[in-house]
């Protein structure tokens, strides 16, 4: 996918955000430490460094959503960082129930809120909940962590 597909891809699965522009895609993926995960109908964006992977953004047209995309691109993510990093990270938006349950079911938890994160267009910017998960080595995503 081109920088360019990414951005208009951004766009469309998040109308009330400020979308990612193509040149921002262009500055992350000159990084050594991003990678790009990818299907025609969505993508992750993640940045792997000193142990700890952060998923910076995921997107799914709009037209593809809730087949389960989001789900793979996330999973092909932890698999693929499970022999490098010991945690992962991400963002997701508190009004985004989906893909907050997504997150949750793969074994993520809630460690922090970060208040009117993300910006609205014509609306009250949302809260950021952090989620943390912690990786195993030969991790396919799949892997729940026992609870206690």
């Amino acid at each position: 996918m081109t920088p360019q597909h990414l951005s208009a891809l951004h766009h469309a699965a998040f109308k009330t955000e400020r979308p990612w522009a193509a040149c921002e895609f262009e500055s992350l993926l000159t990084s050594a430490y991003v990678t790009l995960y990818a299907v025609p109908q969505g993508f992750a964006l993640a940045r792997t460094v000193a142990g700890e992977s952060e998923l910076l953004t995921l997107a799914v047209d709009p037209a593809h959503q809730r087949q389960g995309i989001g789900r793979t691109l996330t999973m092909e993510w932890l698999a693929a960082i499970a022999p490098v990093a010991d945690t992962a990270f991400l963002e997701v938006a508190a009004d985004n129930n989906a893909a907050h349950a997504l997150y949750l079911s793969l074994g993520f938890s809630e460690i922090a809120r970060r208040s009117a994160y993300y910006a609205r267009k014509n609306a009250a910017p949302a809260d950021a909940i952090v989620l943390r998960r912690d990786i195993t080595s030969g991790d396919s995503g799949l892997h729940m962590p026992e609870s206690g």
